[in-house]
This record gives C-alpha cells, sequence and structure tokens, in this order.
C-alpha cells in the first residue's frame, strides 16, 4: 500500500495545492479560466495525441473495452436517476447528478495517473472511455435533463448543443488525429515533435493544479446549504459501486468468451475508482441544474478518492 501511495501522493498533493492556492487567494479567482483554457485547448490535446500517436490502433479501436464500459455507464446513469429523481429533484437536476456519478475525471487527471501506475500501454482503454464519456454519456445524461417539461423540441436542442460544444472540444479532435498517426505510422517533425512534448509533460501538473482552484471556486461561490443525502450517496456510488461494477461486469464478459484481456479490465476498474470529472459542474451550470449539489459530489468524491482509489490500486495491481 506504501508503494501505491507513493505513486498516488503526489497527484493528489497538486490537487490541493491548487485547492488552497484559490482559497487563500494566492491565485485569483479570475485567473482559474486562464489556468483551465491552457490545460484544455494547449496541454491535454497535445498529451492525449501523443497517447494515441504512440498506441497501436487496435487498442483504439477495441470493441470489448468499448462495450464493457459503456453498459455500465448506462446502468449507472440509469441507476441514479431513478434512484434521486423525486419531488425535489426533477429530470435536470438527476440527469447531471446520474452524470457525475458516470463520468470519471479521466481528461485532466485518469490519463496521467494510469500512465504512471501502468505503463503506457494503459492509454489505449483510457483513450476508448474518455472517448465513449464525452460522445454518449454526457449526451444522453443532456437530453434527459431536458425532460422537466421542454418536451421533444427542448431535447432536441440540447443535444444539438451538445454536439457543438463536442465539436469545439479540442480532446477528441486530438484523439483522432493521434489515431489516425498511429495508423499511419506518422512522425511529426522534430521541432514541432518537441513543442507538442513540451506542452504535453505540462498538462498532468498543471490540470491537477487547476482541478484543486475550480473544487475551491465552486465551494467559496455556493453559499446555500444542501443537505447531505443529496450528494454524499452519489459521490459514494462513484468510487465505489462504479469499479465494482465495472469489474462484475468486465469478469462476466471474459467468462463468455467476450475479448477484453484481464489488464484492460484493471484499467477499467481503475478508471471507474477515479472521482468524478470536473467539468461536468461546468455542463450543470451551463444547463441551469442544481450547480451546488454537482461541486459538492465532485469535491467529496475528489477527497474521498486519495483513499479508495489508492486501495483500489493495491488490490488490483
Amino acid at each position: 500500500m506504501l508503494s501505491v501511495l507513493l505513486v498516488t501522493f503526489p497527484f493528489f498533493a497538486l490537487v490541493l495545492c491548487g485547492y488552497l492556492a484559490a482559497r487563500s487567494g494566492v491565485l485569483p479567482q479570475p485567473a482559474i479560466p486562464g489556468l483551465n483554457a491552457f490545460v484544455l485547448y494547449f496541454a491535454l490535446p497535445c498529451m492525449l495525441y501523443r497517447f494515441g500517436a504512440s498506441t497501436p490502433i487496435g487498442q483504439l479501436l477495441d470493441p470489448a473495452v468499448a462495450g464493457v464500459y459503456l453498459l455500465c455507464a448506462l446502468v449507472m446513469v440509469g441507476g441514479t436517476v431513478a434512484l434521486t429523481r423525486n419531488a425535489r429533484i426533477g429530470w435536470n437536476d438527476a440527469a447531471f447528478g446520474a452524470l457525475v456519478a458516470a463520468f470519471p475525471n479521466t481528461g485532466f487527471m485518469g490519463a496521467p495517473l494510469l500512465v504512471a501506475l501502468l505503463g503506457a500501454q494503459s492509454a489505449g482503454p483510457v483513450i476508448v472511455t474518455l472517448v465513449m464519456d464525452m460522445v454518449i454519456t454526457s449526451s444522453l445524461c443532456i437530453a434527459l435533463s431536458r425532460l422537466d417539461g421542454a418536451g421533444t423540441h427542448g431535447v432536441g436542442v440540447a443535444l444539438k448543443n451538445a454536439f457543438r460544444g463536442m465539436a469545439t472540444n479540442p480532446m477528441p479532435w486530438s484523439i483522432a488525429l493521434g489515431a489516425l498517426a498511429s495508423a499511419l505510422q506518422f512522425s511529426l517533425p522534430g521541432p514541432v515533435e518537441k513543442t507538442v512534448a513540451m506542452l504535453a509533460d505540462a498538462a498532468s501538473p498543471v490540470a491537477l493544479f487547476t482541478i484543486g482552484a475550480v473544487l475551491a471556486r465552486s465551494q467559496m461561490n455556493q453559499h446555500e446549504q444542501v443537505p447531505l443525502r443529496d450528494y454524499v450517496p452519489i459521490a459514494l456510488a462513484k468510487l465505489l459501486l462504479h469499479p465494482l461494477l465495472v469489474w462484475g461486469v468486465g469478469r462476466t464478459a471474459i467468462a463468455l468468451g467476450v475479448p477484453l484481456s484481464p489488464f484492460a479490465l484493471t484499467v477499467l476498474v481503475l478508471l471507474a475508482a477515479l472521482p468524478s470529472a470536473s467539468n461536468v459542474s461546468l455542463l450543470a451550470e451551463r444547463f441551469g441544474a442544481h450547480n451546488g449539489r454537482i461541486a459538492r459530489i465532485i469535491l467529496v468524491s475528489t477527497a474521498l478518492a486519495f483513499l479508495s482509489f489508492s486501495g483500489a490500486v493495491a488490490l488490483l495491481v
């Protein structure tokens, strides 16, 4: 367990540094969007491009990995909506609660952390799951969020906005370009490759620091009280139920003859054990959901993941 903590501690320590910097005012709140933009539009796309370009194309198009992970994501979404929607929590809030329960922080935290733990061969499953969550899980939850009296037109508009947001998100495009480079065995010119490498190396520390700063900002800007029952169970479901579900479905799939390697299953379980994706808070705010509740789920899951994720690594690796 100590050897695991030696690997995971720096990642969570950087999140804590960003949180403390924003809470103390050392990092002004107006500076946080700039950090986020650097990670989203420069550093992280370069890191994902490098992962994609250095990963065999067969691993990037693995239907077994995609199928097992997507099935579990749909179960998490459906179960969370069914269990949380009530007189106080409508479709909008239930849908984004479901998204935050099913969407791990793969881009900002999972990709660098899993590669550090398991090596470069983990990049293939990581990229597959990231695409599944960005394209399918997010779009489904956004569509469900519009069922609060919005009608078919509202769902259609929401899906259109979701796909427009995906089209302007550089991460899917960087993954696609990396996959194309892998398929064609293409290498960037030396100076360009060096520039991409420098930006990619900055992705992990700046992204983790930014996660902490975003969490601190969301907490400082939310002054209303949210009952514990509205966010703690979902945070625990993300950290405990999601990885157990992936493990169970994956083991069953292997027993039934699905060509899912034990290593890929380990990667999927550890991805599911990650805390909730921090960008869901931005989506919830854009679509008018109760962002205070979503921010608390992300904060609790991130704080608890230091122990729960490290425990999952100790059991599986």
